[in-house]
């Protein structure tokens, strides 16, 4: 009897075995190195927006930073810089100033707006000319409040105890803050924001911060030598007559071998 039955030899198998695995090698290593680029570009792109996001909250931040405030303090661990932010600024109409009025616990200022931000707890600061007028209340260029009054035109401020300002605002400026601000470059690459600590007369670093401090992360992958002077990511030009002060951000940032750079000149616009 004749059989019709058909298939393959044992050649034919063998080859076709080697041909499937050639093409799954091939397709592996395709989607192997599609993958790896996938992740390098998503990680390098979260070190930009990071980078991007932190000098521009920096930014942002010491632009509206009381006059005369900035100051920067560094080491070899860690490169901080220190402001106090304005919650709130108006124009006096009373205020126990120094060879104007006698000492009071009381002022009175203009309305800010609708919905004032001044509030008791802050500091008012008037003709803060040095950053000793700020961080040292001896100056007696800033007292705490005790109470806030709203008024339909007005704001009455009641001060914990009588006070007198030591020099008056010559556009009757004054401002109100709550506690300083610290942005910390520190050895590792992490850049920290540091709030709720104070007002302290020494600039604090990163490793004398007090206890009592929130502490949040806002950048990493920063490598600027910070032992290195010509290398520091902070640069600070103090004002003058002449000029606002200005605050160079050149913080360095390296992802996957690549290395960028910012280069960003902030000018702290206000005046006493």
């Amino acid at each position: 009897m004749t059989s019709n039955v058909k298939g393959f030899t044992l050649v034919e198998l063998v080859t076709v075995i080697l041909i499937l695995g050639v093409l799954i090698l091939g397709v592996n290593g395709i989607i192997i190195f599609g993958s790896r680029i996938f992740v390098e570009s998503s990680s390098v792109d979260q070190v930009i927006g990071q980078s991007r996001f932190s000098v521009e909250r920096i930014t942002r931040e010491l632009r509206n930073a009381v006059p005369n405030s900035v100051r920067l303090t560094s080491n070899t661990n860690s490169q901080c810089i220190e402001f106090v932010p304005i919650v709130a600024s108006t124009s006096y109409l009373t205020m126990p100033i120094a060879s104007l009025t006698q000492v009071a616990n009381g002022a009175k200022v203009m309305r800010d707006n609708a919905q004032s931000r001044i509030a008791a707890g802050q500091w008012a600061i008037i003709y803060p000319v040095s950053e000793a007028d700020v961080y040292q209340q001896a100056k007696a260029k800033r007292f705490s409040l005790n109470k806030v009054t709203l008024e339909a035109n007005s704001i009455d401020l009641e001060f914990a105890a009588p006070v007198q300002f030591s020099a008056a605002s010559p556009r009757k400026r004054v401002y109100f803050s709550s506690d300083a601000v610290s942005y910390c470059f520190e050895q590792g690459g992490d850049l920290y924001r540091y709030a709720a600590y104070g007002l302290l007369e020494v600039q604090p670093t990163a490793s004398s911060m007090p206890v009592a401090r929130v502490k949040v992360l806002m950048g990493q992958h920063v490598v600027n030598d910070l032992g290195d002077n010509d290398d520091l990511p902070l640069s600070l030009t103090p004002a003058s007559l002449m000029t606002n002060a200005i605050v160079q951000l050149q913080p360095r940032f390296s992802v996957l071998g690549e290395t960028f750079q910012y280069r960003h000149q902030v000018q702290v616009i206000n005046v006493p």
